[in-house]
Formats: structure tokens, C-alpha cells, sequence
């Protein structure tokens, strides 16, 4: 009897559905064989490995978009393929190679290993990809914890800055308390959904079909509302959303830059998908509940991180918290989104425009940071653009498309985040949002102005501006692309556009 129930449960795991992320594991483990074979100086063949693998992984996704796997729950349930899936698994892997060239720059002026942080980066990056593809909360939560775990590894990377060893202990305590609220939250709607005297009840409650039946069959329960605020709660530390965002400043600033960027662009962009498919598959009959919820939390995150970013002169904080405010637009997407169809293809376009912009403007700050990674102030890009036109013009596409000016990418993010949300009737977040991308401009056209209108000034004590490393052809080349293609994104929106039809 137990051996035909293993075969049956064994029968439906079609690892074929997840086989990026398996190969990302060989991946991680070849470049551990790879540091054991290759005497030390040939390890910096590895970083190429690590890059031209993601590459292969990433053609893979690319050719086989449309699997026979796509709308199938697989492994019993736990994994749920689909092509916002896909989408997201292209967003993370670009992510991911970005991450390992930015860190190229970076971990060249520290005496850091770097192999290992080449493994720990794939491992996130596969678990972040069974974490946006998760159907069930064992598979949610196990892979967001080992998300969690590798980004407590980088943010501590540099392990003799003390500024990295602080950014480290927050995120570890803080991601400690964003994962109990989480697991309670999880717990609580387990717990309801499984009692046998409420309708609709299950004996699999953490199934996300299994769940959603059960909530709406009991549309105004009060355990699964506050089990539903919980679990909001947890994701939203995760996407650094409002009152959860604490954590932003210090931890963006002492991280390593090519982890700051990880962490802005392909944590924020898995944690969006988790929450969008929390919303529309899980929790719709509490439509009443999450709305509400996210419309106050977009508001709120909004004018915070538009309104704290005013007063900062690290730029390492400065793009942390400016990154809150996006989480703000973002988060308006998602609260229209349950009466909005478009609303779910804008907040893809918005991710992938992100990305665009973030790597570049995180590209320029890789060059210019000097032996103490932490230290990225405004000043420091005094005269970048008279010394370096090329970096000067990437940052100012970069930034620009941020702070959402037309042409670029940016631009055409917002503006269908603000269709969708007059569509649903969110008229005063919507005032909100307007008001807050006024502000940004400020302190966006600051740093502009700081790499085009100001020259280099030495401080007492400081007689030269600070080093900058040079660009190197491939970098140069990449750099170049993420700037031309917030542009062209602007301009024609491509295969995204398919989203954008609803």
C-alpha cells in the first residue's frame, strides 16, 4: 500500500519542469570542482564559466518558453509552471549574470573569495526561481528561506569591512522576524482551513488551489483574515514595502554593490511575482481585505521612500530607498490587478524596466567605489561625465528612466501602473503616486547634476577625487546595451507588449 503511494506521488514529478534550476545546481557545484582542479590562477576562468553557463541556462528557458509543462501542477502541487513563471525565470537569470560581472569589478579590489560567492549566487538564483513558481507554502517558504540564508552569506561578505559584518546581522535578525510573521501567518490559515466544522474545509489547506477554495467558502473568517495580513506582512519585508522597509538603508549600504543589486532587483522582482500570484490564485475572495491592505501599504511606501531618499548623500542609500518608492508603484499595480487584467502585465513590464535601469545606474557605482565599498557619496561623481562622457551618459539614462522621464522604459512603467490603477478606481493612492514621482525627480536630477554641472572639490584631509576603475571592453559593451535598451523600451515594447493587450 505505502509502496504504490510512493509511486504514484514519484510518478508525477516531472523534473523536466524544473530543469533550469537543476541545471544551475550543476552549475554551482561544477565551479566548486573547478576551484579544486584549476590551480589559483587560472580561477578567474570561473567567473567566465559562471557567466557563459547562466548564458546556456538562460538560451534553454529562452527556446523552450512554452513547455508542454506550462498551466500543469507538478511534484504533487508544490511547483505550478506557467509563462509568468518563464518571464520570471529570464528576469532572474539576466539578474544573476549581471550580478556576477558587476562582481567582477567589485571583488577584483577586495582580498575576497570569489568562488564561493559565484556558487552562493546561483544557488539563490535557482531557489528564487522555484520560489516564483511555487504552488504550495512548503515549496513557498522553503525556497524563500534559502534565499534568505544566501543573501545572510553576501550581505556579510566582506567579511573585514564593518559596515558589510553590521548589514549582515540586521538582515539576519530582521529576516528572522519577517519569517516568523510569515510561517505564523501560514500557520493560522492552516489551521482553519483544516477544521472540520468550517465549509469547504481541507486536509492539504497549504495547496494554494486547496486554500483559495476554502477562503471562499468562508469569505469573512477571522483567523484566515488575520492569517492573510501575516502573510502580507512577511512578503512585504522581502519587497522592502512599508512599515517593513527598516532594513533598506543600512543593509543596501553596507552590502557589497554587486549584492545591493541582487537584492534590488532580483529579491524585489521574485517577491512581486510571490505576491501577485498570492493575490490572484489565492486570496481573491478576500478581495475586501488585501486591497485595502495594499493600497494603504503602496501610499505609504511611496511617500516614504521618495521623502526619505530627499536627504541622502550615500548614493548606496540613496538607491535604497528610492528603490521603496518603486515598491510603492509597484505594489499599486498589484492592487489593481484583481480588477484590472492590465494591471498584471504592467507590473511585469515595471520589473523588467527596473532591471534595465537599476544594473546600469549599479553598473556606474561598481566603477567609481573606492577601496571602502560603503563609501559612495554624491561627491564622489563630481565631474564623471567630463572624465568619462560614457559613464556619465549610461548613469543618465539609468536615473532618468528611474525617476520615469519619456522617452525611456521607466517611463512607459509607470505611466501603464497609472492606467491600471484610474482603471480600478484607485484615485487617491493614484494622487499619490503622481506626487511622489515629482519628488524623485529632485534627488534623481541631483545625482545628474552632480555627474554633469559640479566639479571634483577635495575635502579637508583628501587631496584627489576618488579612484575609479576602468571600464573594460565587455563591461563597456553591457553597460551600453542596459542603456540603449531602456530606450528602446521606451519606444517599442516588443514581446512584453503581449502582456499589455488586456
Amino acid at each position: 500500500m505505502n509502496l504504490t503511494l510512493l509511486q504514484s506521488l514519484a510518478a508525477d514529478n516531472s523534473w523536466g519542469s524544473i530543469r533550469p534550476e537543476l541545471m544551475l545546481g550543476c552549475l554551482a557545484l561544477s565551479l566548486l570542482v573547478l576551484d579544486l582542479a584549476l590551480p589559483k590562477r587560472a580561477a578567474a576562468a570561473v567567473a567566465l564559466v559562471f557567466v557563459l553557463g547562466q548564458a546556456a541556462v538562460l538560451a534553454d528557458v529562452l527556446l523552450h518558453f512554452h513547455s508542454a509543462w506550462i498551466g500543469r501542477d507538478t511534484f504533487n502541487g508544490l511547483v505550478h509552471p506557467s509563462l509568468a513563471g518563464q518571464a520570471m525565470r529570464v528576469f532572474l537569470l539576466l539578474s544573476s549574470i549581471l550580478v556576477g560581472l558587476l562582481a567582477r569589478v567589485t571583488l577584483a579590489r577586495r582580498a575576497a573569495p570569489r568562488i564561493e560567492f559565484y556558487h552562493v549566487v546561483l544557488v539563490v538564483t535557482a531557489a528564487l526561481m522555484l520560489l516564483v513558481q511555487s504552488n504550495h507554502f512548503v515549496m513557498l517558504f522553503v525556497s524563500l528561506e534559502t534565499v534568505t540564508v544566501g543573501f545572510y552569506i553576501l550581505v556579510s561578505y566582506f567579511r573585514t569591512s564593518t559596515p558589510s559584518l553590521e548589514a549582515g546581522l540586521k538582515y539576519l535578525i530582521l529576516g528572522a522576524l519577517s519569517s516568523a510573521l510569515l510561517l505564523f501567518g501560514i500557520t493560522l490559515l492552516y489551521g482553519v482551513a483544516g477544521n472540520p466544522l468550517l465549509p469547504g474545509h481541507s486536509a492539504d489547506a497549504l495547496r494554494y488551489g486547496e486554500l483559495a477554495r476554502f477562503l471562499a467558502a468562508n469569505p469573512h473568517n477571522f483567523l484566515a483574515a488575520i492569517g492573510i495580513v501575516l502573510v502580507l506582512a512577511g512578503v512585504a519585508f522581502k519587497i522592502g514595502a512599508f512599515p517593513f522597509q527598516i532594513w533598506i538603508p543600512d543593509v543596501y549600504q553596507g552590502a557589497p554593490t554587486p549584492v545591493t543589486a541582487f537584492l534590488a532587483v532580483a529579491s524585489k522582482g521574485a517577491g512581486f511575482a510571490v505576491l501577485l500570484a498570492l493575490t490572484l490564485r489565492v486570496f481573491p475572495s478576500y478581495g475586501w481585505l488585501v486591497t485595502p491592505v495594499l493600497t494603504l501599504m503602496a501610499a505609504a511606501t511611496i511617500l516614504f521612500g521618495n521623502l526619505a531618499a530627499l536627504t541622502q548623500h550615500n548614493v548606496k542609500r540613496l538607491i535604497g530607498l528610492s528603490g521603496v518608492s518603486h515598491a510603492g508603484f509597484l505594489l499599486l499595480g498589484v492592487a489593481a490587478a484583481p480588477a484590472v487584467p492590465l494591471a498584471v502585465g504592467a507590473v511585469y513590464f515595471y520589473l523588467f524596466a527596473y532591471l534595465l535601469a537599476s544594473f546600469s545606474v549599479f553598473g556606474v557605482m561598481a566603477h567609481l567605489a573606492g577601496a571602502e565599498d560603503s563609501d559612495q557619496e554624491l561627491e564622489h561623481y563630481a565631474g564623471l561625465a567630463k572624465e568619462n562622457p560614457f559613464l556619465g551618459g549610461v548613469l543618465a539614462v539609468g536615473l532618468g528612466s528611474l525617476a520615469g522621464i519619456p522617452p525611456l522604459a521607466g517611463f512607459i512603467g509607470k505611466f501603464l501602473i497609472f492606467v491600471a490603477a484610474y482603471r480600478a478606481g484607485l484615485r487617491a493612492p493614484l494622487a499619490v503616486a503622481i506626487a511622489g514621482v515629482v519628488i524623485s525627480i529632485y534627488y534623481y536630477f541631483g545625482w545628474i547634476k552632480a555627474a554633469y554641472f559640479e566639479s571634483w572639490k577635495a575635502a579637508p584631509g583628501e587631496g584627489t577625487a576618488p579612484a575609479r576603475t576602468a571600464v573594460g571592453p565587455l563591461f563597456g559593451f553591457v553597460l551600453g546595451a542596459l542603456a540603449l535598451s531602456s530606450v528602446a523600451l521606451g519606444f517599442y515594447q516588443g514581446c512584453l507588449g503581449q502582456w499589455l493587450k488586456n
